[in-house]
C-alpha cells in the first residue's frame, strides 16, 4: 500500500456568522417569515429519533459550468438552510473520481474537507458518494490503457487513501454504485472495474473500504431499484454471497430518482423490506421528483400535489421499515438542481424554490415526520456557528 503524503487542503477566509434561525414560509404561507423563525420549523427536527434528513450538498459536476458561483461557499443563504435544516450531508459531485482524483497522482481534497468540516459543526453525519461506479471517472483512468494489476492497484490507492483520511467522519459509503444493468446483470462494458478485472473486484473494493475505515457503515447503492424487479433481486441475490465470503455489506440504498409522468413505485416498502429481513440497513439516498415544465411556466397545483405525494410516499416507505435510518433528498433548492441539465424539459424537483420558500413536497415531508415522531425531536440541535472555507487543491506526492 502506498503511503500518502498530503499538502494542505484548505486555506481559511474571513469568517462569517450563521444565524440561529432562517426565513422562512408556514404552511399555506408564499410570504417568507421574517428572521427569528423558531429551530423546531425544520426537517431534522421534526424527524423521529436516530432518523438522519439528508440533502447532497451542491457543487462540482454540472455546478462548475453554470452561471452561478459554487453555492456551498458563495450562497451564505444556502449554507444557513443546509445547517438548520438537515442532519446528514452527501458531496453531490465532491467526492467522485474526476473531482477528487483528478490526476493519477493528485487528490483534490479541499472540498469535501469543508463538507466534512461544516457537518461535524452542525451536529450533521456525512455520506461518501461514491468509490466504485462507471460514471464520472478522469479521463487518465478510462483512458490510461493499464495494466489488470496497475489497475487493481490505483483503485485500492483509491479507495484507502479517500477512505482512509476520512476514517470516523464518514458514517455510510456509497460503496459500490450502479453496477447492474436494468435486466440484473453485470455491468462488464461501460464499468471499467468489473469489465477490466472481473465481478470479483466488487468484494475486494468493499475489503479495502473496510481496512480504511472500519467503523463506516458500507451500501450499495443504485437507481431504478425501489421496485421488486430484476435490478433489485439481483442485489438480493449478491450480497448474501459476498458476506458468506466474509465480505462486510451493510446496507443496499434505493437512490429514489422519481418523475411524476410515471407511477409511484408502490412496492417500494415491500422492496426495503426484502434488504431489511437480509439483516441489511435500507436507505433511500438521492430522492428527487421531477416533472414536465414548458420554458417560463411554473407547475400547476396538481402537479406539485402529485410531487407531494410521491415525496411522502417515498419517506413513509422508509419510516416503515425498522433498519431504514437516513433518507437523503438529491438537493433542495430547485436553483442548483442537477434535474434540468440532464432531463430536457423536465425539473422543479426538489423542495424550495430557488428563493428557498418552501414547496408543498417540503411540507408533506415535514408533517410525515411529525406524524411519525409528535412533538418533534431535538437530539440533534441547532447549527452552531461556523467559518466560511475557501477551497484549494491537495497533491499527493
Amino acid at each position: 500500500m502506498k503511503v500518502a503524503k498530503l499538502v494542505a487542503a484548505a486555506v481559511m477566509a474571513s469568517a462569517f456568522v450563521l444565524p440561529t434561525a432562517l426565513p422562512a414560509v408556514a404552511a399555506g404561507n408564499d410570504k417568507p417569515q421574517p428572521p427569528g423563525l423558531a429551530k423546531q420549523d425544520t426537517l431534522r427536527w421534526a424527524a423521529p429519533k436516530n432518523v438522519r434528513i439528508g440533502t447532497a450538498v451542491a457543487g462540482g459536476g454540472h455546478h462548475e459550468t453554470m452561471p452561478y458561483a459554487n453555492p456551498f461557499t458563495s450562497d451564505q443563504q444556502y449554507r444557513e438552510v443546509l445547517a438548520a435544516e438537515f442532519s446528514s450531508v452527501s458531496p453531490e459531485n465532491q467526492a467522485k473520481w474526476e473531482f477528487i482524483h483528478p490526476q493519477r497522482d493528485q487528490y483534490r481534497f479541499a472540498e469535501m474537507d469543508a463538507i466534512v468540516e461544516f457537518a461535524q459543526q452542525n451536529g450533521q453525519v456525512v455520506r461518501g458518494h461514491t468509490l466504485f461506479w462507471h460514471s464520472q471517472n478522469p479521463a487518465w483512468l478510462e483512458q490510461g490503457n493499464f495494466s489488470k494489476d496497475e489497475l487493481r492497484s490505483i483503485l485500492k490507492d483509491h479507495i484507502t487513501t479517500v477512505v482512509g483520511r476520512y476514517a470516523g467522519k464518514i458514517q455510510q459509503w456509497d460503496v459500490a454504485n450502479e453496477i447492474f444493468n436494468d435486466n440484473g446483470t453485470l455491468r462488464t462494458t461501460d464499468n471499467i472495474w468489473i469489465r477490466e478485472l472481473g465481478p470479483e473486484i466488487i468484494a475486494d473494493a468493499f475489503r479495502w473500504a473496510h481496512e480504511a475505515d472500519p467503523k463506516a457503515k458500507l451500501f450499495f447503492n443504485d437507481y431504478g431499484v425501489e421496485s421488486i424487479n430484476a435490478k433489485s433481486t439481483a442485489y438480493v441475490k449478491l450480497i448474501p454471497k459476498l458476506q458468506a465470503q466474509g465480505v462486510k455489506v451493510d446496507g443496499f440504498a434505493v437512490q429514489g430518482h422519481l418523475s411524476t409522468q410515471y407511477g409511484f413505485p408502490g412496492d417500494m416498502q415491500a422492496n426495503l423490506q426484502r434488504f431489511d429481513d437480509l439483516g441489511l440497513e435500507t436507505a433511500v439516498t438521492e430522492i428527487d421528483v421531477r416533472m414536465n415544465i414548458a420554458a417560463g411556466t411554473k407547475p400547476t397545483a396538481e402537479q406539485l400535489a402529485k410531487q407531494s405525494s410521491y415525496y411522502q410516499r417515498a419517506l413513509e416507505a422508509c419510516l416503515n421499515v425498522e433498519d431504514c435510518k437516513s433518507f437523503t433528498i438529491w438537493g433542495f433548492n430547485d436553483k442548483y438542481s442537477w434535474v434540468p441539465v440532464f432531463f430536457s424539459g423536465q425539473g422543479e424537483a426538489t423542495v424550495m424554490w430557488e428563493d428557498y420558500t418552501r414547496k408543498p413536497s417540503y411540507y408533506a415531508l415535514q408533517s410525515t415526520l411529525l406524524k411519525a415522531n409528535p412533538g418533534g425531536d431535538q437530539a440533534f440541535g441547532p447549527p452552531p456557528r461556523l467559518p466560511a472555507v475557501t477551497p484549494a487543491v491537495a497533491s499527493k506526492s
